[in-house]
């Protein structure tokens, strides 16, 4: 027997048929400009245009430049201009750890993980990085060492593209942190944790360093 003949079904096959061709008309090559296309709309023939004198993006203003240069603005806290000594944002544990995390990744390779100047790619004859444990960097402002970072200075290159703002103060809070572990004395400990450490130290004479 025939399938019984249905219209409704004949009538919906023909108006998806004229949508699918309609979806054809040049949609693929939409009426706009593409990115350096031609275009006789403007007098140079160019479609890309250059922003508006004074446009900044989203997010890229950086009118902060204790943040973003290192250096004091005109908002006070310091000369403008000159280094700063502060941090611009808290110096917490997360900081110091994501800053640990962030120099092993970009800083160790030359500087080693102690900050002493002889990473691994130093071993193989690049050229040796300052220690950081000299008395001239222990006493360098926090902002040199965030500038040095994003600018470099001598055969270092600036790490600006590699390292973000954020990221780039944390290493440099590690950075303290790691000189400090150089020179620190039992009175820098906070009284609580004094007992836990004295508990950790090997008794004398057992072999074990004091």
């Amino acid at each position: 027997m025939w399938p019984r003949y249905r219209p409704e079904a004949s009538c919906l096959a023909l108006v998806m048929a004229a949508a699918l061709a309609a979806c054809r008309q040049d949609m693929h090559d939409q009426n706009k400009l593409e990115p350096l296309e031609a275009t006789p709309f403007f007098t140079d023939g160019r479609g890309s245009r250059e922003p508006v004198e004074g446009t900044v993006a989203r997010g890229l203003l950086k009118a902060d430049r204790h943040l973003w240069e290192g250096r004091y603005g005109d908002d006070g806290g310091g000369p403008p201009g000159e280094l700063v000594d502060t941090f611009p944002m808290p110096v917490t544990r997360d900081v110091v750890v994501r800053g640990r995390e962030r120099f092993d990744i970009y800083c160790s390779p030359c500087h080693s993980k102690t900050g002493e100047g002889d990473g691994m790619v130093v071993r193989r004859g690049f050229q040796r990085p300052p220690t950081f444990h000299r008395d001239e960097l222990r006493q360098a402002k926090v902002g040199y060492l965030f500038e040095v970072i994003s600018k470099g200075l001598g055969v270092m290159p600036s790490y600006a593209a590699q390292i973000p703002v954020a990221d780039r103060w944390a290493i440099v809070a590690y950075v303290r942190a790691l000189q400090l572990s150089q020179t620190a004395r039992i009175d820098d400990v906070p009284e609580p944790a004094r007992a836990e450490l004295n508990a950790k130290r090997p008794p004398p004479g057992s072999g074990g360093r004091p």
